[in-house]
């Protein structure tokens, strides 16, 4: 039977992801080789990849930020600046998921479910108060000319229509928030937006510092 885990990010990773990001999205520019590496270096526990059978099979970036900093609109090159992660910061309590992809050949055999999981396991190990990101809406481009986009995602909620990524956060316990428009530009699908989400983590203990702010500070005694 195949195996399907879900594991770090190793830099022995970085060739195999890029070819896999570049058939998910054909018409999206792929992450740089250098990107990778610096994410990698920056922040190594935020990175996962889904491997079947030792193929990799999908992908999950990630990074902490002070949120209170980006509450406000938005858009992807600036909260991730150009992809490098620059903007991750120890003393951040939110966990932004920047990306996820998986092989399209595996889509609805729960591959994005164990990524999703891996990420709300790795909210709770380190002490952090939520999961933020900026889905995508790569269905409202067929109806774009008949509702706006505030005007779908509502419609998503109510149940009316389907869309392949938001309804499927949906299921995953995430909280619409709200549209952000212009948020990535060559995501002619989406029409550029994405939906605003986050996941609340109910063992969020705020009397303690989360683990990066402990070992920032070299107080590794205090990590959760």
């Amino acid at each position: 039977m195949a195996k399907l885990i879900v594991r770090p990010t190793a830099s022995a990773d970085i060739d195999a992801l890029l070819r896999l990001q570049a058939q998910v999205y054909p018409s999206i520019a792929p992450w740089k080789r250098d990107q990778l590496a610096h994410q990698l270096e920056l922040f190594p526990q935020g990175q996962l990849v889904a491997e079947l059978d030792g193929r990799l099979v999908g992908c999950a970036s990630s990074l902490v930020i002070l949120w209170d900093e980006w509450a406000e609109e938005h858009t992807w090159s600036e909260i991730t600046a150009s992809g490098t992660f620059d903007t991750h910061t120890p003393q951040g309590l939110t966990l932004y998921g920047a990306e996820v992809f998986v092989d399209p050949r595996l889509r609805g055999k729960r591959v994005g479910h164990l990524l999703y999981e891996g990420r709300r396991k790795l909210c709770k190990q380190l002490n952090l108060r939520r999961i933020i990101a900026c889905g995508r809406l790569p269905g409202y481009a067929r109806v774009a000319d008949q509702m706006p986009i505030e005007l779908y995602a509502r419609k998503v909620l109510w149940g009316d229509l389907h869309d392949p990524v938001l309804s499927f956060q949906l299921r995953e316990g995430f909280r619409y928030c709200g549209i952000m428009k212009n948020y990535l530009p060559d995501d002619h699908e989406s029409c550029g937006h994405a939906s605003l989400i986050a996941w609340i983590n109910p063992d969020h203990d705020p009397s303690q510092s989360t683990a990066l702010q402990c070992a920032a500070s070299g107080d590794t005694e205090s990590a959760p």
